[in-house]
């Protein structure tokens, strides 16, 4: 893949209005390497999201509810030969479009995604990073929290995202690694909030997290998961 290359970041989104406008604005203030396009993907009907967006740039779609479903609706929208799905509460780190460059023009890998960063200074956070860190390398298998990104035709080859209530990221980046193709780890961090560790208490949502992905590497079904994350 060749310069000039064009970076479609997707955000698939439910009842983030306070947030979304801190997101895109972050997106513009990034180092420059790429043309970007954001596509807020919105699950809600009414678009409570999409009302809030200040930024007449943004690509702006009304999915299904369900965050494979909306990531797929803004996959179809887009234009870039690189697709970034990006979480609402996800910074990505000021050079991350001259990385996401480097790995496209490099030609090896057909994905990649980032270290976890966490928005706070409690000691257990840089745990969790590092742990998270360790799990992407041996693994090569990132989560959707790291800012995933791959090549737009390959994943239109592979058929993108299985509708699934959860684990959708996770089934994915398995697809990939049973196909032997290659997946890179940027080491720089993106910076997430720390709101869904603090509002269900850090050690349950860890514990419950690495829980429901030992169940899915077992072959317990996400349609069964789902209930137990909620």
């Amino acid at each position: 893949m060749g310069r000039p290359c064009t970076i479609s970041v997707i955000i698939p989104v439910l009842h983030e209005a306070a947030v979304i406008n801190e997101t895109v604005m972050h997106l513009h203030r990034l180092e420059p390497a790429a043309a970007v396009e954001v596509i807020v993907v919105d699950g809600s009907p009414d678009g409570t999201t999409l009302q809030a967006v200040s930024d007449p740039s943004v690509v702006q779609v009304v999915s299904e509810k369900g965050r494979a479903l909306q990531m797929n609706a803004g996959a179809a929208r887009a234009s870039g030969e690189v697709l970034l799905f990006l979480h609402a509460d996800t910074l990505l780190p000021p050079d991350a479009l001259a990385r996401i460059v480097e790995v496209a023009d490099e030609g090896r890998s057909v994905a990649g995604a980032f270290d976890l960063g966490i928005r706070s200074d409690r000691f257990i956070f840089r745990i969790i990073e590092r742990l998270a860190s360790l799990r992407s390398r041996l693994t090569r298998i990132p989560f959707g929290d790291q800012g995933l990104f791959i090549r737009r035709e390959y994943f239109e080859r592979t058929g993108g995202f299985e509708p699934l209530p959860l684990m959708e990221d996770v089934e994915l980046m398995q697809r990939i690694k049973r196909r032997g193709d290659p997946v890179t780890i940027i080491p720089e961090r993106v910076s997430t909030s720390p709101r869904r560790w603090e509002k269900e208490g850090v050690i349950y949502c860890t514990l419950r997290n690495w829980t429901l992905q030992l169940l899915y590497r077992l072959g317990i079904p996400p349609e069964k998961l789902v209930e137990f994350y909620k």
